[in-house]
């Protein structure tokens, strides 16, 4: 990656400001704006986060923030309400209040001399979801977006549920972990007096927000808020969706694309979650040029030809030996020029049933799935598919005459009956090598209760035969000559999909593959280059010390007992030098399950986060489990805080949450 000094616009950096709310609160901001802005002033790009911008994203701001800035506008990294150096309390994700803070703080920004009142946001993740969701409210000013690995359907694609079904994976891990960094204090040097008495406050008034997603286990009002796709023509800004093929909210890309009205566009590379000038897999792109070039056609009204281009561009994946991480990911770039294509057909495969096949679901299936949000650590995406192909009924296909591609989403029809009232199925398709290599291509879950609608699930009659669509997720794939196509199926894919409360006896009558396939194009090659990547010089950072990072499975031949242990690297103890503030996280995720016995599935997560400047630390805790029984889920979670070497809060919260069609 080329860093980047000089820039068009000599940069200054305000490292702390107040924003006032209209009920006092006052939000935190750190802005980077061109030094004659104030003179000759500049639009504005709003990132609003929970996620700290003092110590936690402080080196990814100061690689991306001062280089948009250089470029000509005021970049503003805002705390939200409750988190970082904010005052107040956050209560769950994408919150009302949280939206109509961000209303206040555009129309604060708007108002500042340096800025001409053209307002533009971007974000990945959280900031990716918030601004599609603010584009929705049509403040004043805004211009257009950026949405990075975000959604526009909170209950479809997000950390909870995949397909109705509740997501082991990610559910209690990410409810965990918000409220480990959640318990962390507002900088003591920028928040000034009172920061200790607006820390306790957090404390006396946190709370683990699985509380809020298992308490609906349906898609209902609570997923609706904030989920725009319940009304598309809402937003009125242009918008420039991204994803990646190994990120978990990929499938949002081409939704949105379909689905909105206004001027927009859409990216999807190989990548992780993260922002593609150093993402995973590679090829990474010079994403800042590109951001740039979008905010400076509708925010300067620049004529740069970013809208004449085509409207989807994508990485067609090669096949490739499954890795459990790529540096780079073989393939090439293909465009659309519109979304839905008129260019991409429609193959269908009818699954070589000649007669009805059993399954008993085996309850570690899955053990071979990677991550549901790769992040670019050393194994987080899937291996080679053929233990859990084994624990499936798979269906390949005669060896490829010619290659083909395909560009969209599959579609997978099963005509089965089930043995219980509640159950799920797991489809995955794979690219089967000539060895016997079984590579992951696209995969779906459906909790088969929501068969007919997620907001309205109804029990399964045993026995009865029923026919149910699984939507796989969306694909860009070259499968060569030579390979076959296979389809798996199982009513078990653990840790991904929390198992249903009986083993279940799967028989399939019949199925069908819809493939969206895509012929390749001259033009293709003709396309623009995105040139290499850039960014501006990152803060300097110190490694103090390393924290674990990896994956492993253990299983126990005498019990049956399997465990996935997960050990996230989150940076581990680093010393933020120009601040002189050392932090720390570890993250550590066991997910266990014996074989037989699906109210077995037992999630245990522990981690911490600190901070220490001199003589002042502190380490916040968090301890939590989540089981099941045939009625119930129980989350059991504690949080603990030290100061120096005194714990001053602990607090435990238990929850049971009945079964609804899960």
């Amino acid at each position: 990656m080329k860093i980047r000094s000089e820039f068009p616009r000599e940069v200054r950096e305000i490292e702390h400001a107040w924003i006032p709310l209209a009920g006092g609160t006052r939000l935190a901001a750190r802005i980077w704006l061109p030094e004659d802005a104030e003179s000759e002033p500049v639009p504005a790009i709003l990132e609003y986060l929970p996620y700290r911008k003092t110590d936690g994203t402080v080196v990814r701001d100061s690689r991306r923030q001062p280089y948009v800035a250089g470029h000509g506008y005021a970049a503003v990294r805002v705390d939200m309400r409750g988190t970082g150096d904010s005052d107040g309390i956050l209560e769950d994700e994408y919150t009302e209040q949280e939206q109509a803070d961000a209303l206040e703080i555009l129309a604060w920004i708007a108002a500042q001399p340096w800025c001409t009142g053209r307002l533009g946001m971007w974000g990945i993740s959280w900031g990716g979801f918030n601004a599609l969701q603010i584009a929705a409210r049509r403040p004043p000013g805004l211009g257009a977006i950026m949405t990075l690995c975000s959604t526009d359907d909170r209950y479809a694609d997000d950390v909870h549920y995949r397909g109705g079904c509740v997501l082991a994976l990610d559910m209690l891990h990410w409810a965990s972990s918000m409220l480990t960094w959640n318990a962390r204090p507002p900088d003591p040097r920028l928040y000034g007096d009172g920061w200790r008495e607006a820390w306790l406050e957090r404390l006396e008034t946190a709370s683990p927000w699985i509380e809020h997603w298992l308490g609906h286990q349906r898609r209902d009002a609570y997923w609706k808020h904030g989920s725009v796709c319940e009304d598309y023509s809402a937003i009125e800004c242009p918008v420039y969706a991204v994803g990646g093929f190994v990120d978990g909210y990929t499938n949002a890309v081409p939704r949105l694309l379909a689905g909105l009205s206004v001027p927009r566009k859409g990216l999807i590379g190989p990548w992780v979650h993260a922002f593609p000038e150093d993402a995973l897999p590679g090829p990474s792109i010079g994403f800042l040029q590109e951001c740039v070039r979008w905010f400076d056609h509708w925010l300067k009204g620049v004529e740069n030809g970013v809208m004449g281009e085509p409207m989807l561009r994508v990485w067609m994946q090669d096949s490739a030996e499954p890795r459990p991480s790529y540096d780079v990911r073989p393939g090439r770039w293909v465009a659309e020029p519109s979304w839905p294509s008129a260019g991409v057909g429609s193959r269908v495969w009818e699954l070589p049933l000649d007669e009805p096949r059993e399954l008993l679901g085996v309850q570690s299936n899955g053990a071979g799935a990677g991550v549901w949000t790769a992040e670019g650590q050393s194994a987080d995406l899937a291996g080679d598919q053929r233990p859990d192909d084994a624990l499936s009924l798979a269906f390949d296909s005669e060896p490829l005459v010619e290659p083909f591609e395909i560009l969209g989403f599959p579609e997978v029809t099963l005509e089965l009956a089930v043995d219980r009232p509640a159950a799920l199925v797991a489809v995955r398709l794979c690219d089967v090598f000539p060895d016997g290599t079984s590579a992951l291509v696209t995969r779906g879950l459906l909790n088969l209760t929501h068969r007919e609608s997620h907001e309205h699930p109804s029990p399964l009659e045993p026995g009865r035969r029923y026919e149910v669509l699984v939507p796989l997720d969306v694909m860009a794939y070259s499968f060569p000559a030579g390979h076959r196509l296979r389809v798996a199926v199982s009513p078990t894919y653990w840790p991904w999909a929390w198992p249903s409360p009986e083993p279940v006896r799967l028989t399939l009558f019949s199925g069908r593959l819809e493939l969206p396939v895509r012929e390749p194009r001259p033009e293709d090659a003709k396309l623009p280059e995105f040139g290499e990547p850039e960014s501006a010089a990152p803060i300097e950072v110190r490694s103090v010390a390393a924290a674990p990072e990896g994956r492993s499975i253990r299983r126990d031949l005498g019990t049956g007992l399997v465990e996935q242990v997960f050990d996230y690297d989150l940076g581990g103890t680093q010393r933020l030098v120009a601040i002189d503030l050392e932090t720390s996280d570890t993250s550590h995720t066991m997910y266990s399950i014996r074989e037989g016995d699906p109210l077995s599935a037992d999630v245990r997560f522990h981690a911490t986060s600190g901070m220490a400047r001199g003589d002042w630390r502190m380490l916040s805790e968090v301890t939590s489990a989540m089981t099941s029984d045939a009625e119930a889920f129980h989350v059991t979670t504690t949080l603990e805080v030290y100061e120096g070497t005194g714990k001053i809060f602990v607090r435990t919260w238990t929850h049971r949450f009945g079964r609804d069609g899960l």
